[in-house]
């Protein structure tokens, strides 16, 4: 393969991962303008739905050889893994950035490799080694570092908001781990479009009968932060990882990912002006450094 393969792969994971991380700043904006997780996730979708519907599309005219192998116990599986990865999860990290920092969140949901490794030890009896544990133990100590800083700087809500981020990144996870096989059978970019879609439909249906509209805060600041996430956050670094995991592979573009959570402190304190003390330092570093182990474990395999 030319070098420029995979320098674009590079280039892509690295924009794709800040992409990414620009995310929970920008959620966090919109409920500054007084949005809440129900209507951002509804705008976020309603947006990204015609978007992903026109790629989808294409996709479905140029690869006639791929529509004969969704036959339906795969459409199946492909749209209970959209409602697990990108309907569950994004809904309960949504409700956990309602009450949590963004530093805190980034770096509970950045623990959800860990947790396919639990979940491959638990169900496809993949063996659960001394680093895998020593990773799940670092990572957390940081998470609880944090956690009790931002508790005893009186957040309100933060012990509901840190568990509902971790069960995101729990749902996540049962997302990466069952995806694996139909990503085999189909490829990253046909499931990452297929995928995102049942995902937007089924937010789009749920939440349209959901929300009370008549009590919905909706103004041009919430329209623009709502707009950029599902363009620039969702949309066009999911396009941008698929495309890097395709050029560089799966533990390279990890390890390109391990730099999301440092883009989202940065940010978190420069834009939202979050405050980073020792305490964070402390919980990144093990974060990091749990997430590190893992990475380098599955490198090496």
């Amino acid at each position: 393969m030319p070098r420029g393969y995979f320098w674009w792969g590079f280039i892509l994971a690295v924009i794709g991962t800040l992409l990414f991380s620009v995310k929970s700043i920008l959620i966090k904006l919109a409920y500054e303008a007084g949005a809440d997780a129900d209507s951002v996730m509804f705008l976020r979708m309603l947006i990204a739905l015609p978007v992903y519907a026109l790629i989808a599309g294409l996709l479905w005219q140029r690869y006639p050889q791929k529509r004969e192998l969704m036959q339906w116990p795969l459409w199946a599986k492909l749209v209970a893994l959209g409602f697990i990865g990108y309907f569950l999860s994004s809904w309960l990290d949504l409700k956990g950035l309602e009450t949590i920092s963004a530093q805190l969140e980034r770096l509970t949901l950045f623990t959800y490799p860990i947790m396919v490794a639990i979940l491959g030890a638990l169900f496809f009896k993949q063996p659960l080694t001394r680093k895998i544990i020593a990773a799940l133990t670092l990572s957390y100590l940081g998470i609880l570092a944090i956690y009790a800083e931002e508790a005893r700087m009186a957040e309100a809500g933060t012990a509901l908001g840190t568990i509902l981020v971790a069960l995101a990144a729990l749902s996540f996870a049962f997302y990466v781990l069952y995806s694996r096989a139909i990503i085999a059978q189909v490829g990253s970019l046909w499931f990452t479009s297929w995928a995102m879609l049942s995902a937007c439909i089924w937010v789009v249906v749920f939440f349209a009968g959901w929300i009370d509209f008549n009590s919905w805060v909706f103004n041009r600041e919430i329209l623009l932060w709502t707009f950029l996430l599902a363009i620039f956050s969702t949309v066009i670094p999911s396009f941008m990882i698929s495309e890097a995991i395709a050029r560089l592979g799966p533990a390279q573009t990890g390890i390109i990912g391990s730099l999301g959570p440092l883009f989202t402190i940065g940010l978190a304190v420069w834009i939202l002006a979050e405050p980073f003390t020792l305490w964070h330092l402390l919980g990144f570093s093990l974060v990091m450094l749990g997430v590190g182990l893992l990475t380098i474990k599955q490198k090496k395999c």
